[in-house]
């Protein structure tokens, strides 16, 4: 599921060495929207004492061939995995690091992450969740480091279905730090052996038990800035199959831990409502009109699965058809189970505890889970968070959802300044029928803006560009001709 995601890299991705003006452009967005700054003392001094004295009172599982698998030169490392395969099925190990080794509750730290919320990523820098003694170094999972974790074993079938679940504190080392080119390139020539060899297996199964229980996987491209001659063009990239596996064994870890959590009746949940019939009638009308093949009894996720981005109506209808995974939250719960607790994307309840050293709520669902598991109560501060954290996280995730749209517009404006009055290929991908125009892609450089007159969806058509404005961010077309 791509669709509300955390990662560990912008939207937009942009090479090491930029423009300064670019830069300056990034800086200038994080004031615009009151980005945290540095650290207070208060809270680098505490990170540095708590580096040097964790929580190590956990069972030692460093003999277990855990291994990482990020974008290159990450340094945040949440999650370590190791794969076995079993006599009727697998064994799933999912290392992640345990923040609650280090953060104390009421802490400074632990106060300062809660105004932030999560980790916001930039196109050429972050604002971090925790300071990075913490979270870069002490108690992230870099390979050949001990250090503390919070482990899960999930044991799945032949067709990799959940048949049960722990989690427990455990100290491990990771072995390697893999890239996802790297496991992607590994598979494609036939030499992937071991982790990486069941990662696609386990990956693959648990994407077709995803698509037979309703759950969405868009199929939506990131914008890279790449060189040119000396310049620079924007490219949208594709995630590779690899990064879809991967993320399996994410989404598994938290449909595990909601499930831990609803037995239990207390945790905190992301959630996302089932869509409105009526908004699911007009993306079944779009379908029809830009002829996207929708077979009778097909869910949404289902169409979606197999569509082509670079086709001008597939990647129409893809754009319309967001409005059926809007509204996304996190609903906390002590007693009777909420009224809504499935996250529709994902079609199963599902939690946030894979990420803690990037977001806040991940952390305290993930005490939950350890003392549900345990048979122990839930710490007392525990508890008493879990009903200010969808506050905490809404705002958050709606600063970081800011930022994000921010530095693409600013990225694209600043590479199209000198093109205004140029012609371009594009796809009409959304309309507006109370205002008039709507949105265009540009089939070359990777841009989506607004453009002014009447657009017929779906189709390929020629625009003009009539602004491109850094200072503003604003990317401004016309119908041509």
């Amino acid at each position: 599921m791509r669709a509300g995601r955390l990662s560990r890299v912008p939207m937009i991705q942009v090479p090491d060495e930029i423009p300064l003006k670019l830069e300056d452009g990034f800086e200038r967005i994080g004031r615009e929207l009151k980005l945290p700054g540095g650290f207070p003392r208060a809270v680098l001094d505490e990170a540095a004492w708590v580096a040097k004295v964790p929580r190590l009172d956990a069972k030692d599982m460093s003999d277990v061939p855990f291994v990482t698998i990020d974008p290159p030169g990450s340094m945040d490392l949440d999650q370590a995995v190791h794969l076995e395969r079993l006599r009727a099925g697998y064994r799933v190990w999912y290392a992640i690091a345990d923040v609650g080794a280090f953060v104390r509750p009421g802490g400074v730290i632990d106060a300062e992450a809660r105004g932030r919320g999560e980790t916001v990523y930039l196109p050429a820098g972050k604002v971090p969740l925790h300071p990075p003694v913490l979270s870069e170094d002490a108690a992230s999972l870099l390979p050949g480091a001990l250090r503390p974790a919070v482990v899960w074993r999930i044991d799945l079938d032949a067709d990799g279905e959940a048949v049960g679940a722990d989690v427990q504190r455990a100290l491990v080392r990771s072995r390697e730090r893999y890239d996802y080119a790297y496991v992607q390139a590994v598979h494609d020539t036939g030499t992937a052996d071991g982790v990486l060899e069941l990662l696609a297996e386990i990956g693959e199964l648990r994407l077709a038990l995803e698509r037979d229980r309703g759950g969405v996987t868009l199929p939506t491209p990131d914008q890279e800035v790449v060189r040119d001659d000396g310049g620079y063009r924007l490219e949208f990239r594709l995630p590779l199959p690899a990064e879809a596996w991967n993320a399996q064994i994410s989404l598994l870890t938290g449909m595990a831990a909601a499930a831990m959590m609803l037995d239990a009746e207390i945790g905190i949940l992301r959630v996302l409502p089932r869509p409105q019939p009526g908004d699911l009638a007009k993306v079944r009308r779009v379908a029809q009109a830009l002829d996207v093949p929708w077979p009778e009894g097909a869910g949404y996720g289902a169409v979606v699965h197999d569509l082509d981005p670079k086709n001008g109506r597939q990647a129409a209808f893809l754009h319309e058809s967001r409005v059926l995974l809007r509204g996304a939250g996190y609903v906390a719960f002590d007693g009777a189970p909420p009224r809504l607790a499935e996250h529709a994307a994902v079609a199963a309840p599902y939690a946030h505890v894979t990420a803690p050293l990037r977001r806040l709520v991940d952390r305290y669902a993930t005490e939950v889970c350890l003392a549900v598991a345990a048979g122990e109560p839930v710490p007392s501060d525990v508890r008493a968070a879990l009903t200010l954290l969808p506050d905490l996280m809404s705002a958050s995730g709606r600063r970081s959802g800011s930022v994000e749209r921010a530095c693409v517009d600013l990225v694209e404006a600043f590479l199209l300044r000198d093109r205004v009055g140029q012609a371009f290929e594009a796809v009409v991908i959304d309309v507006d029928e109370r205002r008039g125009g709507g949105q265009v892609q540009l089939v070359d450089p990777a841009v989506i803006a607004r453009c002014d007159g009447t657009l017929p969806l779906g189709e390929h058509v020629t625009v003009r560009l009539t602004r491109a404005d850094p200072a503003t961010r604003e990317v401004r077309f016309t119908l041509a001709g």
